[in-house]
């Protein structure tokens, strides 16, 4: 078992779901609906202790499911008072530990294949924070037993949750590095200082790949299709597109100079390659409104048009990829 949330109307709802084999798939399906509040769901009798609402088991008991040793604690700690939380932590990680050490290895099979290089990535990425990952495939196996016998949703939650301690200082740059964009450069800062590299086509890149994702039957296998950018895929445009790169030492600033000094020399705005006039008529905005719009008004607009536009709904591939450049280049004019 495990807790999902999703969004309901801009209000975040709960759900004990569980991952089940069917044939070589994993899927997954909804046990309970715990609302947007499973605080309410836990009695507190006195003292630090705690227990969770009997009618929670009896519901799961009722879809089949008996909750076994501490899977329904863990699944409420999160919403379990602060001050209890902090005074039973040590007892409950010992009483973890000591359940590691007695619960038998299992022998995983096919382990290379067990888990897809997106989830690789990701993993990494959030456990050593680095964006060069050439030593990935020296990374210990049992790294990413984590990953397996699980449904891509519980995945996908796992993530969710995962990313949640990642700075909005790093959000672009993973997103950069879990989509292995800097493959497609050959400048050695490629790895490590996208932020150099000519942003208009790290953009272009960046889009081809969410969508090749999206369209990836293998890494959404037992979840449902859908004919638009998938829900889990939607938070990465935002840390791509919303944030910038970390801003950068005077060291690296002092590099990036010397690099762009020795670059080709590349026209402003008003004679580069998306005029204010084209970008009007990509947003579909005049001219005087562009220049009007703050930051946050023009992300928006962006937004909107991202959706219309996308290839997945029906959109058109280059007109999606000269929004995103258009939308680059008048963010620009924002800062």
């Amino acid at each position: 078992m495990y807790l999902a949330r999703k969004k309901i109307k801009g209000v975040t709802h709960y759900y004990i779901r569980e991952s089940y084999p069917d044939g070589d798939t994993f899927l997954s399906r909804d046990l309970m609906d715990l609302g947007p509040d499973p605080a309410g769901r836990i009695i507190y009798p006195g003292g630090n202790a705690f227990y969770i609402d009997a009618a929670v088991e009896e519901q799961l008991e009722k879809q089949g499911v008996t909750p076994q040793g501490t899977e329904l604690e863990d699944i409420f700690w999160r919403f379990l008072d602060p001050e209890i939380q902090h005074a039973l932590e040590y007892f409950r990680s010992r009483e973890k530990r000591s359940q590691k050490e007695k619960k038998p290895k299992e022998k995983l099979e096919n382990v290379e294949s067990a888990v897809h290089i997106f989830d690789r990535r990701r993993l990494h990425y959030l456990k050593f924070g680095r964006m060069e990952q050439g030593y990935l495939w020296l990374i210990p196996q049992k790294l990413f037993d984590i990953l397996r016998q699980k449904s891509r949703d519980e995945i996908e939650q796992q993530f969710l949750d995962m990313e949640q301690r990642l700075n909005p200082r790093e959000y672009k740059a993973y997103a950069y590095v879990i989509f292995n964009i800097n493959r497609f450069f050959t400048e050695s800062f490629a790895k490590k200082r996208p932020q150099d590299l000519k942003q208009a086509d790290v953009d272009e890149y960046f889009v081809d790949e969410i969508c090749k994702l999206n369209q990836d039957d293998t890494f959404w296998a037992g979840m449902p299709a859908t004919a638009s950018l998938h829900a889990y895929l939607i938070r990465y445009l935002l840390m791509y597109f919303d944030y910038d790169f970390a801003p950068r030492s005077w060291v690296e600033d002092y590099i990036r100079n010397f690099i762009n000094r020795r670059r080709d020399y590349q026209p402003p705005f008003k004679a580069g390659s998306v005029t204010l006039k084209e970008a009007s008529s990509i947003f579909g905005e005049s001219r005087e409104v562009l220049k009007k719009m703050n930051r946050q008004e023009l992300v928006r607009l962006f937004r909107r048009k991202a959706q219309e536009f996308h290839p997945d709904k029906g959109g058109n591939h280059e007109k999606f990829v000269d929004l995103t450049h258009a939308y680059h280049v008048l963010l620009k004019t924002k800062e």
